[in-house]
């Protein structure tokens, strides 16, 4: 049955004629691009010209410092390409523990730096590095965050009393199809860059000197639209809708300290000060009846007319919804995604968190059907008043007819380090 049938108050024309008023003002707010966005679009896509003017080559040797109150790759505007990946460990000692932790943040202080890479001088050992950036480590923006698992304060090294207040095992909902092998993990790292390979080289790089002290337990690689970052526009998702416009500003300091850091407002371990929570939920989407579906249902579903992202009988991808001028769901509907997840009653951002998804494809599922779906990310000073809340609103909404959330888990986001003194990690094990 289509979405629309379900509320009597709203005919098929009338929602017709709404989108079509919204698509007649379309400019460039409806296009997504603000000054703020253009400026990071600008900065993001850095080029060198050639000689003659006349064309350009990406500037890949582009860096983010890692130093910093808070680590990267939370805040930090999207970027084209990701890799998530957990890790259960293989130490015993907490002195073993510490020494990883230094380890990590050595390599990431390596990685985020750009610089010629050594020659290997004895061909009979390894080489040092794969090789694979060819002479030239070019972070092309690289972040490399790293969160803790629940597991990691059970009893085997003595932090059951450090474990952050909110910090639990990710709690099922009612549409959720979990599996094993996607859940969980002591230790989980996010890499990102604008660049396939840049991932790929951090990764391997972390791996290679870490083996001895964690095992990789679950793994996916995600991506955004490469147009939509270049432009600086809101990023389209595989259900082709623009995910990401009504997060929160994160140019806006005081709003991330009230939304996604943990600050001296929150009852929570000293060390935690600085960090933020960290839901990550794998979600596998059912193209082939979504592309069978009526467009009315999709935009119905959203809440948003899919060309423009505007909220529909709105003009402007941006544009307020008024949801409280519209009390009986006669625009909006109640049900549909935009409504559940952000009511904006009684005020803005009642979803205590901020997003930063990645698409994924994985091949094809035993089913026959295409792997592809969405890496929701969402980053929060309080758990359950961020992705809790906001997942129970959405609890029983109609696109739950086409996704399938089947891994994922809850960890913490370590403090930033501050300095080459420092290291992700040393407060938890220090204080």
């Amino acid at each position: 049955m289509s979405t629309n049938q379900n509320n009597s108050h709203f005919s098929s024309a009338r929602r017709g004629a709404l989108r079509r008023f919204g698509q007649l003002g379309l400019g460039m707010s409806a296009l997504g691009v603000t000054a703020t966005q253009l400026a990071f679009a600008k900065d993001a896509n850095d080029a060198t010209k050639t000689a003659d003017g006349t064309s350009c080559m990406p500037n890949y040797a582009r860096h983010i410092d890692a130093h910093g109150a808070h680590q990267q790759g939370v805040i930090t505007p999207d970027h084209k390409e990701a890799i998530v990946i957990a890790f259960n460990l293989t130490v015993e000692t907490v002195q073993e523990l510490n020494e990883l932790f230094k380890i990590i943040s050595r390599r990431i202080r390596f990685l985020t730096v750009p610089q010629d890479i050594p020659v290997d001088k004895d061909d009979r050992l390894p080489p040092m590095e794969s090789g694979i950036l060819g002479g030239k480590l070019e972070p092309d923006l690289l972040t490399v965050t790293v969160a803790v698992g629940h597991t990691l304060f059970d009893d085997r090294f003595g932090l059951q009393d450090r474990k952050p207040k909110h910090l639990m095992e990710m709690n099922r909902f009612p549409n959720d199809r979990l599996e094993a092998k996607w859940v969980g993990g002591d230790l989980l790292l996010q890499f990102c860059a604008n660049s396939r390979e840049s991932v790929i080289y951090a990764l391997r790089d972390i791996v290679r000197h870490t083996e001895r002290y964690m095992s990789p337990l679950w793994k996916i690689d995600g991506f955004l639209p490469a147009r939509d970052i270049d432009r600086g526009q809101t990023a389209i998702n595989l259900f082709g809708f623009k995910d990401g416009t009504g997060n929160a500003d994160s140019k806006d300091a005081a709003l991330m300290d009230d939304l996604v850091w943990v600050t001296a407002k929150q009852e929570e371990q000293a060390w935690c000060r600085d960090g933020s929570y960290m839901a990550v939920r794998l979600i596998r989407f059912n193209l082939q009846f979504w592309d069978r579906t009526p467009l009315e249902d999709q935009e119905n579903d959203f809440g948003r007319d899919k060309r423009s992202g505007a909220p529909i009988g709105m003009k402007g991808e941006f544009d307020d919804p008024e949801m409280l001028k519209d009390p009986h769901g006669d625009r909006i509907l109640y049900d549909s995604h935009i409504r559940r997840a952000e009511p904006r009653d009684p005020e803005r951002h009642v979803a205590k968190m901020r997003r930063r998804s990645f698409s994924y494809s994985l091949g094809l599922h035993p089913s026959g059907l295409l792997d592809m779906g969405l890496i929701f990310i969402s980053f929060q000073n309080d758990l359950l008043h961020g992705f809790i809340h906001a997942q129970t609103r959405l609890n029983g909404e109609p696109l739950e007819r086409y996704i399938k959330p089947f891994g994922g888990g809850y960890y913490f986001v370590l403090p930033g380090m501050k300095d080459d003194n420092t290291y992700l990690g040393e407060g938890l094990m220090k204080d």
